[in-house]
């Protein structure tokens, strides 16, 4: 290793960051300066990569999990070759540029995950750990390994205190992720204080304690970084890694260094000093020096030379393994049998339960017709019914298996979800009642943002829940969710529009889906066949029961309180019209003329009726609509008095309606 061009190359990657976080006096200098010599050994000596090749297969995997640290990735994505170039640094931070203030999945060649919120990043890598061992065990041969990579994540303080890390953390270690190499950023600061103020952990300790292999070291001193990178790297133990790098957050800027002031851009001001100090020119500002760029270049050559040995053997598995190739085609396609539904047998006519146990039946023919699609849950299988059976349960002992046990970690759950969703190679599911659907909210909304196909599956889905009380019956859950750009939130009302749901969430590829499921039973709905139930579930909205003479009134409900306007408009007449409309993105997303044909603007009397908060159906009744709602908690009592107390009954809609 040549430390003295390491080194070099580390105070340039500090001066991009001073340069492009002092041009637009935005951004955190203090990780990009603290962790630069971390940086110089990663990506110019143990990292496996190919800029020509940004998604390889078998690269490692870098996280920036403190991405408000963004400059550190960007300056060294930068100088190792990828597509951003020199002027897309200097645009940090500006509009539509691919440098945006946190890292951005799919908006920057090289960067692995969307990480703003601390601790996200943290076990979206734990995901990608998970989506690497579970690739190994069903992809590799005897003859043949074509996956063996590492992930490495990159934290701080800020990441390690927030407690979807600290899931995620225990998570890891408890299923002995050993390609997962966590390389903490131990500055000793946090944003608004020394990190004594806020905390007071033997981090070293805790992590033993988890069952990760632990070790601390100087975080500038490079030797000592390579030694510990190859360590994790070459143990293949059962452990996790965590490489605690001690460092000078804001190091090069002396005014501020070693102090909150050097986490933020606070330290841009004393730039001029600070390039002299490091040895830049004063003339040039974004300078990396013809030597380390010869560096790099060298680098990247030999990086595609890796790259296309790792291709012929490639080629050669998928030779020998036509059937493993074709199913790691698909799944790194997205690829969906085109006829899925006719994979997933129907329900009889007479079938009355829950939506959450039709869920169960249609996700084990969802399964066998999609060997990519994995599922979890957050200690509830038993009641979310996702098990995957004969799928097998991922643990240390098999990483192939297909049920993944979470534990009580749901917002580990949605974050890892998310990081198997990055890595590309399996469809991710996980599970836990929609009441605790807030606690992974913020990996919902990251999903959303990144375009990642998860789907959530979150039963007892309403005050049905009954005696567990208005601490475990959501009213504001679904709505909660449905306001949430991109996330298509789906509430079938039978089993059959169940089946359309599961169908819908896997057909799309650019967003989750949240499949909002019963605890108590519903009957199936046979006015309609099979096939337009499901139809009509994938497109949003549809006529469930299509008046018989002129259309005077229109019913609208979802999920469950489809029954009650059924019943209803059996008894109100033959100018009744009844639309289910289990998700409302899903429709908004339809032709002007497909919505105009459901719910024509010439027929004012509508009446909505959801065992939850109101707001959002005022849009679909108008104002001279009714709509029937839960603008309250719940009650404890059993489900059936607790809807009929709450106005969730057939006689209330025929009331409304009159």
């Amino acid at each position: 290793m040549n430390t003295n061009l390491l080194s070099k190359a580390a105070n340039e990657a500090r001066g991009l960051a001073i340069d492009a976080i002092h041009a637009c006096s935005s951004g955190h200098l203090g990780l990009p300066l603290g962790s630069a010599e971390v940086g110089a050994v990663l990506f110019g000596e143990s990292m496996r990569y190919c800029p020509d090749a940004p998604k390889w297969l078998n690269r490692d995997r870098f996280v920036l999990s403190g991405g408000h640290g963004s400059m550190f990735l960007y300056g060294w994505l930068h100088m190792a070759g990828y597509a951003v170039s020199r002027e897309d640094v200097m645009n940090f931070r500006q509009l539509h540029s691919i440098t945006p203030g946190h890292p951005e999945f799919d908006e920057t060649p090289g960067v692995e995950a969307t990480t703003g919120p601390l601790g996200q990043g943290i076990a979206n890598a734990v995901g990608y750990a998970v989506s690497g061992k579970r690739a190994a065990a069903l992809y590799n041969t005897a003859e043949h390994t074509i996956i063996d990579h590492h992930v490495f994540a990159l934290h701080g303080d800020g990441c390690l205190q927030e407690g979807v890390a600290k899931e995620a953390i225990a998570f890891a270690g408890h299923n002995g992720l050993d390609n997962l190499v966590l390389i903490f950023d131990s500055n000793d600061v946090t944003l608004d204080a020394m990190a004594d103020v806020t905390q007071s952990e033997d981090v070293e300790g805790y992590f033993t304690s988890q069952n990760w292999d632990a070790v601390t070291i100087d975080g500038h001193d490079l030797e000592a970084i390579k030694a510990a990178v190859e360590k994790a790297k070459a143990d293949d133990n059962g452990r996790p890694k965590v490489i605690i790098a001690k460092t000078l957050i804001g190091k090069g800027i002396p005014e501020v260094q070693g102090t909150a002031a050097g986490h933020g851009e606070g330290g841009a001001k004393f730039a001029e000093g600070a390039r002299a100090g490091l040895g830049l020119p004063a003339d040039e500002l974004f300078y990396v020096s013809p030597e380390v760029r010869d560096y790099f270049a060298a680098k990247q050559a030999e990086s595609k030379g890796a790259f296309d040995a790792w291709q012929a053997i490639y080629d050669a598995w998928s030779a020998a393994n036509p059937e493993l190739a074709e199913q790691l085609t698909a799944g790194l396609a997205k690829a969906v049998p085109t006829d899925l539904s006719e994979q997933i047998p129907a329900f009889d006519a007479d079938y009355k339960n829950a939506t959450r146990a039709a869920g169960g039946v249609v996700i084990n023919a969802v399964a066998k017709a999609m060997p990519s699609l994995i599922t979890g849950s957050a200690d509830l299988y038993g009641s979310t019914k996702n098990y995957i059976k004969d799928g097998g349960d991922f643990s240390k002992d098999n990483f192939s298996g297909r049920n993944i046990w979470f534990g009580i970690r749901e917002h580990a759950m949605g974050a890892i979800c998310n990081g198997i969703a990055y890595d590309g190679i399996f469809r991710a599911s996980g599970a836990t009642f929609l009441v605790f659907a807030d606690y992974m909210r913020g990996s919902i909304r990251l999903a959303s943002l990144a375009g990642l196909p998860v789907t959530y599956i979150l039963t007892h889905d309403s005050v049905g829940v009954g005696e567990d009380g208005p601490t475990h019956q959501p009213v504001e859950t679904v709505s909660g969710l449905r306001v949430i750009p991109n996330l298509d939130v789906i509430r079938p009302a039978d089993p059959e529009e169940t089946a359309g749901a599961f169908i819908s969430a896997m057909a799309r590829t650019d967003g989750p889906t949240a499949l909002i499921l019963t605890r108590q039973s519903v009957a199936t709905m046979n006015e309609l066949s099979v096939a337009e139930r499901r139809d009509g579930t994938q497109k949003g909205a549809y006529i469930a029961k299509k008046e018989s003479g002129a259309l005077t009134t229109i019913l609208l409900a979802s999920g469950s309180e489809v029954q009650h306007c059924m019943a209803a408009a059996a008894e109100l007449g033959d100018g009744v019209r009844v639309v289910s409309m289990p998700s409302m993105e899903i429709f908004e997303r339809q032709s002007p003329e497909y919505r105009e044909s459901v719910l024509p603007a010439a027929c004012t009397k509508r009446v909505a009726i959801e065992a939850g908060v109101s707001g959002l159906w005022w849009k679909y009744v108008g104002t001279e609509g009714k709509v029937l709602g839960i603008d309250r908690f719940g009650i404890s009592a059993p489900g059936g008095v607790v809807m009929k107390e709450l106005g969730m009954t057939k006689d209330d809609v025929v009331a409304a309606a009159k």
